[in-house]
C-alpha cells in the first residue's frame, strides 16, 4: 500500500477486505487469511467444532440439466422471430402473480436499441424514456445518471480510488488508458418540446468537482404537469473500459452494465440523483424495460429479463429483444465462449412458479457447474420459505472468464454475475458464498430498492446478514465459509472479523462515499451490519427476528424504505422498543467489549494462622468462601449481558447486568469456590470485539495454547500447499 501501482493491480489488490472479499470474490489468499485471522482471534471462545455435514438435509443436488448455446433466456415454446411469448399483461393471474406481485409504482419506461461493436468496444444506442410524473407537483428539471463517465482520470470516482482505494484498486494506483470508459449523450429530444442537447449541463451535487460528468441536468422550457408523462428521445454512445468495477469487457467477453443514460428518483420532495463514487452503488425507480441488442451471430447472450424475439440478420449478426416488468436497471452480457447450462426451480411451497436457471460458464469452469446449481437452488428455497416470494420466472447467473474477475460479485435484476476458477477445492465455498449473496440481492436491492448512496448498510448488510444465515442452513454452522484441510470457519465469523478490524471509524449511517476508506466502508456496510442484526437474534430471538424480516420483505417490496422503515418494522414484531440499540449501533461508532477482570475466592477464616486445608474432594462444600466477580465494560457501547459463574460444587449462577455503570461486583458467600465465569454464555453478543477477555478460570488451563499450536499447524500446511500450488 502507499507505494505506485497500475489499476492493473485489480486482479489482486481487488480481493481484500470484505469489499473485495464478497464482490471480488474471496480467491484462495483472502479467504484463507480471513479464516486464519479468525481462528485465532476466537481463541479464546468456544472450540472450534468437528466439521459438519457439508450440505444440509433437504438441499437439491443438481439434477441433469441441458447444455448448449443457443437463445439464453428465451423461455420454452417462445418464438424466435415474433411475438410475446409467456410475457402476461399486467393483471393476469396465475400461480405466480396470486399475492406474489403487489405491483410496483411504475414511475419509467425504457424502450432502448443497442448495437455492440466488439472490434471498438463500443455500444451505440437509441433510448425512448417515458416517465410519469406522480410527485404532485410540476417538474421541470430533469437529472440523468452517466455512471461510464467515471473511469475517467479527473472523476470524483477515480480521485476516490486514488486516495482510498477500491474493491478493484489500491490508493495511488495509477491511471491506465485501457480503464478509460465513457458515455456520450449524442442528442437529447422531449417530445413537444424539441431539441433539448444543448441544454444539458453536468451537476455535481456531492462534491463539486467540475471535472466529474457523472450526473447532468436539463430544464425543459414548459414544466411536465403533476399526472402527466414526458417522453424522452435520447442517443448515446458508450466506450466501454477494460473490464472494472462491474463492467466492461475481457478479449471478447462483455459486461454491459449502468450503460445508458438513467433518470434520477424524485423522493422526499426533491431529486435524489448523487454523482457515482467508488464505494457508491444505485438507485433508481420501479418501471417497465424494452431492450434490443445487436451482436455477432456466434455470441451467446444473457440478461435481465426475458427474451421476446431473436432475429437473424444479414450482416452475420442477430437482434435479441427482451422484456421485463417491475425493475429498475437493465444489464446484459455478451461472449462467443460461453457455455449454457439451463435448469430449473420450484418452490416447495407452491408460493411461486417455475423459475428458469441460466448459468453461463466460461472456459475452464465447467468443474464449477454442479456447484453453482446446487446453491442457487438452496438459496432460492431459504429466501421463498423464510422472506417470501420470489416473483420472476428467471435468474441468469454469468460466470465471467479468467481475468475478468472485477466484473463478477455483482447483481441486476433477475441477473447476478458469480465468481469462479479453473480449481477451487469444494471445501473453500468461494463460489458457494458469491452465488448466495449476489441472488440475495434480489431482495434487498431488486425488490426492496433501497438507497445504496445514502444507506448502503440496507442493501449491502442486510444481505450479508441473511447470507451468513443461509449459508448456515446450507453447509453447517461451522463450516459455511471453510470445511478444508481441517480448518473450518462460519461466515458469521468472518463477517464479525471484517467488523472489528475497523470497528469505530465511521457509523452504519453513513453516506456510502463518506466512510473513512474504501475497507471501511466495506467492513462496516457489510460485516457490522451483520453483526449488529445477529446481535438482535440474541435479543429479540431467532424466530421472532425472521417473522420481522419476512415482514419487512413483503412489506416494502417494489418501494423505496428507509432504516427508519426497517427499525419500525423490527419494533413493531418484536413488540420491543430499541432505539437505545439502534442508536448505538447503527448512528454510532460504540465499541462493545465486555470483561470478566477479576474472580476471586476468601476464604472467611483467612485470619487463622492454620486453616485446615481441603485436599481432597471429600472435604469440599465445608469451608465457608466470600467468592466474587468482578465484571468491567471496556467499551462505550452499553448492552445488558449474561454472566456465567461456575463454583467447584457444580453448582452454577447466571448473573443479568444492565451494563450501565463501568464495572459490577457479583459477590457470593458460599461452601464452595468460584472456579470461572463467562460474558455471553450463550454466544449471542456477537458484537463484542474481544471474545478472549469474555471469560476467566481459576486454573490456568493448556487448551488455548494446544488450540493455537493446531490451528499454527495448520496454517503452515496451508500456506506449503498454496505455494506448491502457486509454483
Amino acid at each position: 500500500m502507499g507505494h505506485s501501482k497500475s489499476v492493473d493491480a485489480s486482479e489482486s489488490e481487488g480481493r481484500k477486505g470484505r469489499e473485495r472479499a464478497l464482490r471480488g470474490r474471496l480467491v484462495m489468499v483472502g479467504i484463507a487469511a480471513a479464516a486464519l485471522v479468525l481462528l485465532l482471534g476466537g481463541a479464546g471462545r468456544t472450540p472450534i467444532a468437528a466439521r459438519q455435514q457439508a450440505v444440509s438435509p433437504g438441499v437439491q443436488a443438481a439434477s441433469p440439466a441441458a447444455t448448449h448455446d443457443e437463445n439464453v433466456g428465451l423461455k420454452p415454446g417462445a418464438k424466435e422471430k415474433n411475438g410475446n411469448p409467456g410475457l402476461k399483461p399486467a393483471g393476469t393471474a396465475d400461480a405466480r402473480d396470486a399475492g406474489l406481485k403487489p405491483g410496483a409504482t411504475r414511475v419509467v419506461g425504457y424502450q432502448i436499441d443497442a448495437r455492440l461493436d466488439p472490434a471498438k468496444k463500443t455500444v451505440d444506442a437509441s433510448e425512448t424514456l417515458s416517465y410519469h410524473n406522480f410527485t404532485g407537483e410540476p417538474l421541470d428539471t430533469f437529472p440523468f445518471h452517466l455512471y461510464l463517465n467515471a473511469f475517467q482520470p479527473t472523476s470524483t470516482f477515480m480521485r476516490e480510488v486514488r486516495l482510498n482505494g477500491t474493491r478493484d484498486a489500491g490508493p495511488d494506483s495509477k491511471w491506465d488508458p485501457k480503464h478509460y470508459g465513457a458515455i456520450e449523450v449524442k442528442s437529447l429530444e422531449v417530445e413537444g418540446q424539441g431539441d433539448l442537447t444543448k441544454q444539458m449541463q453536468f451537476v455535481q451535487p456531492d462534491d463539486h468537482n467540475s471535472d466529474d460528468r457523472t450526473v447532468f441536468q436539463v430544464k425543459l422550457p414548459r414544466p411536465v404537469a403533476p399526472g402527466a408523462d414526458v417522453v424522452f428521445k435520447i442517443a448515446f454512445h458508450d466506450q466501454l473500459p477494460e473490464v472494472l468495477e462491474r463492467t466492461g469487457y475481457k478479449r471478447n467477453f462483455f459486461m454491459v452494465a449502468q450503460w445508458f443514460p438513467k433518470v434520477g428518483v424524485w423522493w422526499h420532495g426533491a431529486w435524489n440523483c448523487h454523482q457515482f463514487h467508488a464505494t457508491s452503488e444505485f438507485f433508481a425507480d420501479f418501471g417497465v424495460f424494452d431492450v434490443k441488442a445487436t451482436v455477432p451471430d456466434n455470441y451467446l447472450v444473457g440478461s435481465t429479463g426475458d427474451v421476446v424475439s431473436v432475429v437473424p440478420n444479414s450482416d452475420k449478426t442477430r437482434t435479441f429483444t427482451w422484456h421485463a416488468e417491475d425493475i429498475h436497471d437493465f444489464a446484459w452480457t455478451a461472449s462467443p465462449d460461453y457455455t449454457l447450462v439451463e435448469d430449473s426451480w420450484r418452490s416447495s411451497s407452491g408460493s411461486a412458479g417455475t423459475v428458469h436457471i441460466h448459468l453461463l460458464l466460461s472456459p475452464g469452469h465447467q468443474s464449477a457447474r454442479d456447484r453453482y446449481l446446487q446453491v442457487i437452488k438452496g438459496t432460492m428455497d431459504r429466501f421463498d420459505k423464510w422472506y417470501g416470494p420470489y416473483p420472476y420466472d428467471r435468474i441468469t447467473l454469468v460466470d465471467p472468464p479468467a481475468g475478468a474477475a472485477a466484473a463478477g460479485g455483482m447483481e441486476y435484476p433477475t441477473l447476478i454475475t458469480c465468481g469462479s476458477s479453473w480449481w477451487i477445492p469444494e471445501g473453500l465455498r468461494v463460489v458457494e458464498l458469491v452465488t448466495e449473496h449476489e441472488f440475495g440481492h434480489q431482495y434487498w436491492y431488486g425488490m426492496v430498492a433501497t438507497n445504496e448512496f445514502e444507506e448502503a448498510w440496507m442493501d449491502e448488510g442486510i444481505n450479508s446478514y441473511t447470507e451468513a444465515k443461509i449459508m448456515a442452513s446450507l453447509y453447517g454452522d461451522r463450516t459455511s465459509a471453510i470445511d478444508l484441510w481441517g480448518m473450518t470457519a462460519a461466515d458469521a465469523d468472518l463477517l464479525r472479523r471484517d467488523y472489528v478490524s475497523l470497528p469505530d471509524t465511521d457509523p452504519m449511517s453513513h453516506f456510502a462515499w463518506q466512510f473513512m476508506s474504501s475497507n471501511a466502508y466495506g467492513d462496516i456496510s457489510y460485516g457490522k451490519t451483520a453483526t449488529v442484526l445477529l446481535t438482535l437474534e440474541g435479543i429479540i430471538g431467532a424466530d421472532t427476528m425472521q417473522k420481522a424480516m419476512r415482514t419487512y420483505f413483503m412489506r416494502y417490496r417494489f418501494t423505496h424504505p428507509t432504516g427508519t422503515d426497517f427499525i419500525k418494522t423490527i419494533e413493531e414484531v418484536s413488540g420491543r422498543d430499541l432505539g437505545w440499540y439502534f442508536q448505538q449501533a447503527l448512528y454510532g461508532t460504540n465499541v462493545l467489549d465486555y470483561e470478566v477482570l477479576d474472580i476471586r475466592s476468601d476464604r472467611a477464616d483467612w485470619y487463622v494462622n492454620d486453616p485446615p486445608q481441603e485436599k481432597t474432594e471429600e472435604k469440599k462444600g465445608v469451608t465457608p468462601y466470600r467468592d466474587t466477580v468482578l465484571v468491567h465494560r471496556k467499551g462505550d457501547f452499553v448492552m445488558p449481558v449474561e454472566v456465567e459463574v461456575k463454583f467447584d460444587n457444580g453448582e452454577r449462577i447466571l448473573e443479568k447486568w444492565d451494563g450501565r455503570d463501568r464495572w459490577v461486583r457479583f459477590s457470593y458467600e458460599k461452601k464452595a469456590k468460584v472456579v470461572s465465569a463467562e460474558i455471553d454464555p450463550q454466544h449471542t453478543v456477537r458484537l463484542d470485539t474481544n471474545f478472549f477477555n469474555n471469560s476467566q478460570t481459576d486454573e490456568a488451563s493448556a487448551r488455548a495454547t494446544w488450540k493455537l499450536a493446531v490451528y499454527w499447524q495448520f496454517a503452515v500446511q496451508f500456506a506449503g500447499e498454496l505455494l506448491a500450488w502457486l509454483a
